[in-house]
């Protein structure tokens, strides 16, 4: 249950980020050519994000954080089954028996 909750907000998420990236618009000339022209050029006018911007860098983290949870319960799914299917055969000779007596 825990898997399929993170799977389906993992994909929500992933369009949603999709959608937002889509929706913004462009930062005109930011090339590597005009980076040296100082952080205000970097960051616009005021050096602020605006809202979508800000929800970009969540949903972002929200991607990378579910993948990383999914890949957690995946690999101990899978751990778990490798212990189930593969466990030691049992050894059911019996080993003779030593006498315990002092001599």
């Amino acid at each position: 249950m825990l898997q399929g909750l993170l799977s389906f907000i993992f994909a929500f998420s992933a369009i949603l980020l999709i959608l937002l990236i889509l929706i913004q618009k462009g930062k005109g000339s930011i090339g590597i050519g005009t980076m040296g022209g100082g952080s205000q050029m970097l960051f616009g006018g005021s050096g602020g994000q605006d809202i979508f911007q800000k929800a970009t860098w969540i949903l972002g983290a929200i991607l990378i954080f579910g993948s990383l949870g999914l890949a957690i319960l995946k690999s101990k799914k899978q751990t778990a089954s490798y212990a189930n299917n593969y466990s030691a055969p049992i050894n059911t000779q019996q080993l003779p028996e030593q006498s315990t007596e002092v001599e």
